[in-house]
Order: C-alpha cells, then sequence, then structure tokens
C-alpha cells in the first residue's frame, strides 16, 4: 500500500445566509448569548471547523447512496468497496472491516476568513448578528424568544480539501474515481443543501467559489 499523488481543492466558502456553527455554552450569564458561534480563542474571529464540513458532506452521501441504517445510524461497514467508509473513514472496531481498504483519504482544513474580511473585523466591521427566534407552545400559544449568533451574509472564508490517492493493488484508480464520485459529489450536495444549525429555519446556505485543483486549474461541482 503507498500513497502515489495527493489531489488538492482550494477556493473559497462565502456565506450566502446568516451562518451559526454552534460553540455551546456551559456558562450561560443573565442577558447574555446561549446560542453563540465558535470563534478563534485568541483572535475571537469566527472560522467554519474542517469537522463540520467534513461531517456534513459525509452525511449527505450516506443519504444519496443508500448507506444509512434503518434507524438512521451512520455507515460504518468498514469494507474496502464502501465509498463512504474508504473515503471517509470508519471506526478499527467496524464489524466485518476490511484493512485493505487503507488510512481515510479526505483531510478537511479548518476555514478561516479570508484576509480581506480579517482586516475587515479587526477594523470593528460587524460581520456577526444577534438573530431573534421564537420557539412557540402550540398548546398555549406562547412565544419562547430564544436569540442566536450568526456570521452575515456575504462574508468569505478561505476552504482547502486534500485528498490522498492511495495504490492498494489498482494503481490507485478506485481513489482518482471516488474523487470525483464522493468528494465533488459531497461538496455539490453540501451546497444544495445547508452548513451548522437552523438550516430549516433559513440559516447556513454557503456557496463553493473559486475552486481550483493542485495545479490551479478550475474546479467547477
Amino acid at each position: 500500500m503507498k500513497q502515489i499523488a495527493l489531489k488538492k481543492i482550494t477556493g473559497k466558502i462565502r456565506v450566502v445566509t446568516g451562518l451559526h456553527i454552534g460553540a455551546g455554552n456551559d456558562k450561560v450569564e443573565i442577558g447574555g448569548m446561549d446560542n453563540p458561534i465558535i470563534r478563534n480563542p485568541l483572535t475571537q474571529e469566527p472560522y467554519i471547523p474542517g469537522s463540520s464540513v467534513k461531517g456534513k458532506m459525509r452525511s449527505l452521501l450516506e443519504w444519496k447512496l443508500g448507506k444509512l441504517g434503518l434507524d438512521g445510524s451512520p455507515c460504518n461497514c468498514g469494507n474496502a468497496d464502501c465509498p463512504i467508509c474508504r473515503v471517509f473513514g470508519s471506526a478499527n472496531n467496524s464489524k466485518d472491516g476490511d484493512k485493505s481498504k487503507g488510512p481515510t483519504r479526505i483531510i478537511v482544513r479548518d476555514a478561516v476568513l479570508t484576509k480581506d474580511w480579517a482586516k475587515m473585523f479587526c477594523n470593528g466591521e460587524a460581520l456577526i448578528e444577534e438573530k431573534s427566534e421564537n420557539s412557540l407552545n402550540r398548546i398555549t400559544a406562547k412565544a419562547n424568544p430564544r436569540p442566536i449568533e450568526r456570521v452575515v451574509p456575504d462574508v468569505t472564508f478561505d476552504f482547502e480539501i486534500l485528498y490522498r490517492i492511495i495504490d492498494t493493488g489498482d494503481n490507485g484508480e478506485t481513489d482518482k474515481k471516488y474523487f470525483d464520485e464522493v468528494v465533488k459529489t459531497g461538496l455539490k450536495l453540501l451546497q444544495d443543501d445547508y452548513l451548522g444549525g437552523g438550516g430549516t429555519r433559513g440559516n447556513g446556505q454557503i456557496e463553493f467559489v473559486e475552486l481550483k485543483d493542485e495545479n490551479g486549474k478550475e474546479i467547477s461541482l
């Protein structure tokens, strides 16, 4: 087993509607925000965790490829011919796992503010908004307000994915095929769906722009 190539996708993620990727908040102060977004703890800049992008891509692909269990559980078969497990990886204790599939192929970097937007944030531009939402008790008709933080539309983040081509006996042909069939398809599914929380309430629509491969050639989804 040998890595014979490394594919790369670089580009930008543009926020189309307000984006909420929650940070959690164990200590909620009176009058404080109980639904904050995730931020760099040193600069307080918002960012998009690679795990959020990778996890949502995997989930959408499992739906598309029929790889979810009857109870809605994610695919963890570990088989070498499973596109999900081969590209995204599987747990070591997966049932009937086939170790010949090799390591996880895809690496998704955290997406940070582009240089221009980082400068605007540093200069005090309002890149984050507080959106008020209400949950409604359908019996009493009482509304319970619940504010959340969101990154405002048009904010743009730098984006990068690495993808390993590994020779497992077929000169990497399966991995080359899955780059188009799984990785690029996953990005398209994510662009057509939503990222983060509250997507069914209008949050999280994004757009991948200026995508290029490792040779600087434009990539279309």
